[in-house]
């Protein structure tokens, strides 16, 4: 795009009621966030009724839901190719083909966005914005994929179908205002960005149309006109830069530093890290075989829910000796922290002594802390 198209397609978004910094309501479009790991192998069972650890798997903040697949399999990565500007993209890679597609097959890659950041789009209202997407990607072979706007607050839709080639190509995207149905200001999941890369007719009807103006949902009208991701084994998928900014025009991908895309995901998982030789808790004990201590994290959405890696590894250093097996629970949990009870297995000290947890071994205690969509 030259320059002057550029400024063209800002002012017509600034018009439009975008524009300016900060338009870009997706978080982690570059791919560059990878908290909980950059591969998995074995992807492709259900998952759209799963919990966030089996649809959130690699590049923070995007959820792959399957639905229906006894067959397709996928390894999904977060990898260096990527168009120039840019340092990562999120790559899917068929390992296991599908060629016999049930009616209620589907893979979906998607973003969910609350719905107190989407209120400059001032859908439902007379005064309603445009949104535009953007994105780039690559594959193996020229395929056709659908790019969906679901509103899960009022059940409403609109699609359009978009190329893939062997090359980096950008995608730009418009979809129209809705004066019908306005997000939720709060918290809690209103949009979702949804990327149809397989699905049956359940959800691609051979009579259905895709709706290129917002409507209510029609399940088998929303991945008309698409592709299958696992027609082949030799099948992939590369995608980044995803920007969605009010606006009758896609703009320039607005790259943000590091640290305040890392933050932004923080606020829906955040993995506390503690290496070996390391102290992860300081606790006290409120009996003779139960300790407490405090766990601060980054302002998260809603009160997260907790896991461990590698807790065997924790010992729990006390007046009189150690606990090698000691048993971990979070309670109260709030936006910014918890009480962490450690349970002494098998030994006892005095109630109001100090204590410290140790991390040994030679690997990482991971304390994931989740709250996302």
């Amino acid at each position: 795009m030259s320059k002057a198209a550029e400024l063209a397609n800002l002012i017509g978004n600034i018009n439009a009621g975008g524009g300016g910094v900060n338009r870009n309501v997706i978080i982690n479009g570059a791919m560059n966030v990878a908290q909980r790991g950059t591969s998995t192998t074995g992807l492709g069972a259900n998952t759209t009724a799963g919990t966030n650890s089996t649809r959130y798997k690699v590049c923070d903040r995007w959820a792959i839901d399957v639905e229906g697949t006894t067959l397709g399999r996928y390894t999904l990565t977060q990898d260096s190719s990527a168009p120039s500007g840019f340092a990562n993209s999120l790559k899917l890679d068929c390992t296991t083909a599908d060629g016999s597609i049930a009616s209620g097959e589907a893979m979906v890659l998607n973003q969910i966005i609350e719905g107190q950041n989407l209120q400059a789009f001032a859908k439902g209202t007379s005064d309603a914005k445009p949104f535009a997407v953007s994105f780039y990607v690559k594959g193996n072979a020229s395929a056709t994929y659908v790019c969906e706007l679901f509103d899960g607050d009022n059940s409403r839709h609109v699609a359009k179908t978009f190329s893939v080639t062997t090359d980096w190509a950008r995608v730009e995207l418009s979809f129209p205002a809705d004066t019908t149905g306005a997000f939720g200001d709060d918290v809690n999941a209103s949009l979702y960005l949804q990327i149809w890369l397989h699905a049956g007719a359940t959800f691609k009807d051979p009579s259905g149309t895709l709706p290129a103006t917002w409507a209510s949902k029609t399940n088998g009208n929303r991945a008309v006109g698409g592709d299958s991701f696992f027609s082949s084994t030799d099948r992939t998928f590369f995608i980044t830069g995803v920007q969605l900014e009010v606006g009758q025009n896609p703009t320039t991908f607005e790259h943000e530093p590091f640290d305040v895309t890392r933050r932004k995901c923080f606020r829906y998982f955040e993995k506390i890290e503690v290496t070996a030789g390391s102290y992860a808790h300081v606790a006290y004990a409120y009996t003779t075989t139960g300790m407490r201590s405090k766990q601060t994290y980054e302002k998260k959405r809603a009160n997260p829910t907790f896991t461990f890696d590698n807790q065997g590894d924790v010992v729990c250093f006390y007046n009189g000796g150690t606990d090698a097996d000691p048993t971990f629970n979070y309670h109260d949990a709030g936006p910014n922290s918890c009480r962490v009870s450690i349970d002494l297995t098998g030994v006892s000290t005095t109630a109001g002594y100090g204590a410290a947890v140790y991390v040994n071994g030679s690997v990482t205690y991971n304390i994931k802390v989740d709250a996302e969509l």
